[in-house]
């Protein structure tokens, strides 16, 4: 199991936005997050990367740490096992694709020029932007620039990537072809976690959709995708 919360409380503000929070996601799994704003989807995310803290629950595990136990220090190694993705991008605007991806590289450990390069092509080809690797992020477009986001998110080969509404400002189209790229990466076995309002996504990529609602969390996966909840497509 890469996620497993049990009877979690989560808090924003000294508000408990989400109350006995039952959530787990395993390898390979594609989860949709949905619920209308200021449901807690957003809270429940930085959780999982520890931006926002977990102080009650029975059982809050993120890829092997306890969260209800976790260090600051400890905190830097889980991140470079998550992918995190931004509805902002959250691209440096100052330098150029490449250099927005050996910035990450090189704060996360890697040394070789070669094996960054190497890298940094791998990743470019898997989201189609391989031609676009000296552009500075205001020359593209918000679909091309959240590609770049993705890019960035894989470099370390995660084993769960998290998307805060990734689509959200994006046209239809440009996020159809967002969310079947994340889909298409769950199916190397990283697990997907992504927050949307883009509720047809749902039935043109299915996965595992939890509800936040009335300050709860709910697994409702048979109501979108005619299917048992956690059920192998």
């Amino acid at each position: 199991m890469f996620i497993e919360y049990k009877n979690v409380n989560i808090y924003q503000d000294d508000v408990c936005v989400l109350d006995k929070v039952d959530f787990h996601v395993d390898e390979g799994e594609f989860i949709y997050i949905i619920g209308h704003v200021g449901s807690g989807k957003s809270s429940l995310l930085k959780t999982l990367y520890c931006e926002l803290d977990i102080h009650e629950g029975e059982k809050a595990v993120v890829l092997e740490r306890d969260l209800l136990k976790i260090k600051r220090k400890e905190i830097p190694s889980l991140r470079k096992e998550l992918g995190i993705i931004f509805q902002d991008f959250q691209l440096l605007h100052d330098r150029s694709v490449d250099k927005n991806l050996q910035f990450v590289l090189k704060a996360t450990g890697w040394k070789s020029k070669k094996d960054i390069n190497e890298r940094i092509d791998e990743v470019l080809e898997a989201v189609g932007m391989q031609d676009m690797k000296q552009k500075m992020p205001y020359e593209l477009s918000g679909g091309e620039q959240q590609r770049i986001a993705i890019a960035r998110a894989i470099l370390n080969k995660p084993r769960v990537i998290i998307a805060d509404e990734p689509t959200g400002n994006l046209d239809p189209e440009t996020a159809d072809n967002i969310v079947s790229l994340l889909k298409q990466i769950s199916l190397t076995g990283t697990a997907v976690v992504m927050s949307t309002h883009n509720l047809p996504m749902l039935d043109k990529y299915p996965g595992i959709v939890y509800r936040c609602k009335d300050g709860a969390i709910s697994d409702v996966t048979a109501e979108y995708n005619k299917i048992s909840p956690h059920c192998e497509e």
